[in-house]
């Protein structure tokens, strides 16, 4: 057979990019070579509908010690009793719990899109505000942190059957234990989104979800470092509360529900390989360089929220917890679309997002997301963190000038040289 030169020839461009430019994509990072190794092995192959020792295809006695492992991992990574590894992304993960808890038409109640949330908690255009009827709390005018008292009396008043926490543009930790006494009040689910945190939470660097939420989602892919991705967990597994029964007239336990509601509620055969590069992922979670690696990124997060701040950039919340940041560009006169774009010019890589109670459209917005989990992969630590700063306050403070522009992509270019990325490809 052939070899498509034409798309290994893209695929050569996408790593020169890669390796010149600056990553500071919230939602992205650099998995380990032997992650993206696992990834195009021969586990793609390899077609498995069920779940280990309960497959309804033969040959699955390989797949099922690697999935299995994979499991028992990610269980000894929170310290859990349940987790499912299987949904395809952080989405379907979190389409897969609602389905197995929520009946359609049922009340939600998640972060607003607008204010730092998700899609999948409620957004219009999405299954979850399709299938379910969705409410929203925010986040506070004056100090940009979840509108608790908001949130509390929306729950009151709706009785929402689930309860949605985490957000992808919060750079703040979450009182988990506050959101589960109202629910606990009001007879709800609490679900918490950790996709983004999820790598600081399991080295104990922000407050764990898994004591006062019923059910946690994550993609794995983030601040986990693995692949593209996401997982379903419990810290407990418990009675279902619908009375459901086995067909000896057992009480199902909602672990069974989960499974169910993944395969073959939401998706059918799991993606084997990717299977296998979490669990790599998950061992080099388990480790103490992993530990250091988020100590770090924390630290570089915060080095970069202080430098923006020195430079009169509005920081939503004016600060930050994890390894993000939300940046109000009101002040500096340029849009969050014109920033990414200007931006992508010299090589630094972001997304524009909308800021709370922002007057500009979601294809416009006021603001730009920051993220430090990929350059914190690359080497980056806090003194790097001047330099980035710079370069960004350059390139967006002189937007229309394709000289400068042009310099510091050169810049960048030369300075992204000492962190060197995937050496063994060439």
């Amino acid at each position: 057979m052939q070899r498509d030169t034409q798309v290994f020839n893209l695929i050569q461009q996408e790593l020169d990019r890669q390796r010149r430019g600056i990553e500071l994509i919230a939602s992205e990072n650099f998995t380990s070579l032997q992650v993206m190794q696992a990834m195009g092995g021969v586990m793609t192959n390899k077609y498995a509908e069920g779940y280990p020792g309960r497959r309804y295809y033969g040959g699955c006695e390989i797949v099922d010690q690697t999935e299995q492992l994979a499991i028992d991992r990610l269980k000894q990574i929170f310290n859990i009793e349940y987790a499912n590894v299987q949904p395809h992304s952080g989405a379907q993960a979190n389409a897969a719990l609602m389905l197995a808890i929520l009946q359609p038409g049922d009340a939600i109640l998640g972060l607003d899109l607008s204010m730092g949330g998700h899609l999948t908690h409620g957004a219009a255009v999405n299954f979850s505000g399709k299938l379910y009827q969705p409410h929203f709390y925010g986040v506070t005018q004056e100090e940009g942190l979840i509108d608790y008292a908001m949130l509390e009396e929306k729950a009151r008043s709706i009785h929402p059957k689930l309860i949605i926490c985490g957000a992808s543009a919060y750079s703040r930790d979450i009182d988990y234990a506050r959101i589960r006494k109202v629910a606990d009040e009001v007879g709800a689910f609490v679900m918490a989104d950790i996709a983004h945190p999820a790598g600081l939470i399991a080295k104990g660097l922000l407050s764990s979800p898994f004591e006062y939420c019923h059910f946690v989602t994550s993609t794995t892919h983030k601040t986990l470092r693995g692949p593209r991705g996401g997982v379903i967990m419990m810290g407990k597994d418990f009675e279902n509360p619908f009375g459901l029964k086995d067909v000896k007239g057992n009480i199902r336990m909602m672990s069974h529900l989960i499974d169910m509601a993944v395969f073959p509620g939401t998706q059918g055969g799991p993606l084997e390989h990717v299977i296998a590069a979490k669990a790599i992922a998950f061992g080099e979670i388990l480790s103490d360089e992993f530990t250091l690696y988020a100590q770090q990124v924390k630290r570089n997060a915060q080095a970069m929220a202080k430098a923006f701040m020195e430079k009169n950039y509005k920081i939503i919340s004016g600060g930050t917890d994890n390894h993000l940041m939300l940046i109000d560009l009101r002040n500096k006169n340029i849009s969050g679309k014109k920033a990414e774009q200007v931006l992508g010019h010299a090589d630094i890589t972001a997304n524009k997002n909308m800021v709370p109670y922002d007057d500009k459209s979601a294809f416009v917005t006021s603001g730009i997301r920051f993220g430090v989990a990929a350059i914190t992969t690359r080497g980056c630590k806090e003194e790097h963190m001047s330099f980035v700063v710079d370069a960004i306050d350059t390139v967006l403070m002189n937007a229309d000038d394709n000289a400068v522009l042009l310099n510091m992509k050169k810049q960048v270019n030369e300075w992204m040289q000492q962190f060197p990325l995937y050496p063994e490809l060439g």
